[in-house]
C-alpha cells in the first residue's frame, strides 16, 4: 500500500490526546465532527485508555480535502504514524466514515490493531452487495441532499442530513456556529461516495474480511437508520471474531448521546484483546 507507506505524522495541531489509562487507542471520528467527538467517551474510558484522535481531511483543525483525492487514503496517512508511535497495537475505534477508515486500517495494517471496534461503519456498498432493500431506500433518501447541493443550497443540504444523521437536536436548536461549521463541510458527504458506496477500499473483496483475526465489535443504535442494521449484518456474516451490540434507544450519534452504553460495550470489549 504505497499510501500508507509513505504516510508522515500529522500536524499536532490537528492530535487530540485523551486519557490516561495503560492501553492505547486510536479514535476516528464521523463525518461533520472533529477529534473531540470522544470527549464523553475519554471521561468514561480514561483510566482504561490513553486515547489518540485526529482530525479527518477537513474536518477541524485538518487540511482541506482536495477534490480527486480519496479521502479516505488521505485519513489513513494521519492514521497510520500515530499507531506506529504507539508501544504496541492500539484499540482502533471509529464511528461512521471513521469506522470505515479504521476498516481499511486494520485490513491493511493488522500489526498496528489490538482490538477494532466499529460504531455504525456507514459502508454501504457492503449491504448493495448483500441485496439488501434498506440500500435502495437509502439512495432514493439521498437524492434531495445532492439536489440540494447542486443547488448551491449548502445549508438546506446540511439539515437534511442532520436530521438523519445527528443527534436528534432540531437544526433551529443547534448554534449558529455548529450550523455553519455543518454546511461548510457538506461537500464532503459527496466526497466519501466513492469510498462508501463503491468500495473504493476493496474492503468487500472476497476473502478480506473473513482473514481479520483481532476481535471486532459492531456497535449501532436501536433507532438508527435502517440500512445500518443492514450493513452490520452483512459484515458480522463475514468477520470471523465478531460480537454485535445494540442500544436501545440511540440513533447515529450514540458516542455523544450515549456515552454510558458505548463506554461499558467497548470496556467488555477490551478484555478480548
Amino acid at each position: 500500500m504505497n499510501d500508507v507507506a509513505a504516510a508522515t505524522r500529522p500536524d499536532p495541531a490537528m492530535v487530540r490526546r485523551l486519557g490516561q489509562g495503560p492501553r492505547p487507542a486510536l479514535m476516528i471520528h464521523c463525518s461533520l465532527a472533529h477529534s473531540g467527538e470522544w470527549s464523553a467517551l475519554a471521561e468514561r474510558l480514561g483510566d482504561r485508555l490513553h486515547m489518540v484522535a485526529f482530525d479527518l481531511p477537513g474536518h477541524g483543525r485538518a487540511p482541506d480535502w482536495q477534490p480527486g483525492s480519496d479521502i479516505a487514503a488521505v485519513a489513513l496517512e494521519s492514521a497510520v504514524p500515530l499507531a506506529e508511535a504507539e508501544d504496541g497495537p492500539v484499540d482502533l475505534v471509529g464511528h461512521s466514515f471513521g469506522a470505515v477508515v479504521a476498516l481499511r486500517l486494520a485490513l491493511e495494517r493488522p500489526d498496528l490493531v489490538r482490538t477494532l471496534t466499529l460504531i455504525e461503519p456507514t459502508l454501504f456498498a457492503a449491504a448493495r452487495a448483500a441485496g439488501a432493500p434498506e440500500a435502495v431506500g437509502h439512495e432514493d433518501e439521498m437524492r434531495p441532499l445532492q439536489a440540494a447541493l447542486e443547488a448551491g443550497d449548502a445549508e438546506g443540504a446540511a439539515r437534511m442530513f442532520i436530521a438523519d444523521w445527528g443527534t436528534g437536536q432540531s437544526w433551529e436548536a443547534t448554534p449558529e456556529a455548529q450550523r455553519r461549521y455543518f454546511a461548510e463541510r457538506i461537500h464532503l458527504i459527496l466526497a466519501s461516495e466513492p469510498v462508501l458506496w463503491h468500495d473504493s477500499g476493496n474492503l468487500l473483496a472476497p476473502g478480506r474480511l473473513e482473514g481479520l483475526e483481532m476481535p471486532v465489535l459492531l456497535l449501532e443504535g436501536g433507532d438508527s437508520p435502517p440500512i445500518i442494521t443492514a450493513i452490520a449484518r452483512e459484515l458480522a456474516r463475514r468477520l470471523k471474531r465478531v460480537t454485535r451490540v445494540t442500544v436501545p434507544g440511540a440513533t447515529h450519534m450514540l458516542p455523544v448521546t450515549h456515552p454510558d452504553a458505548v463506554a461499558a460495550a467497548i470496556g467488555v470489549h477490551l478484555t478480548r484483546g
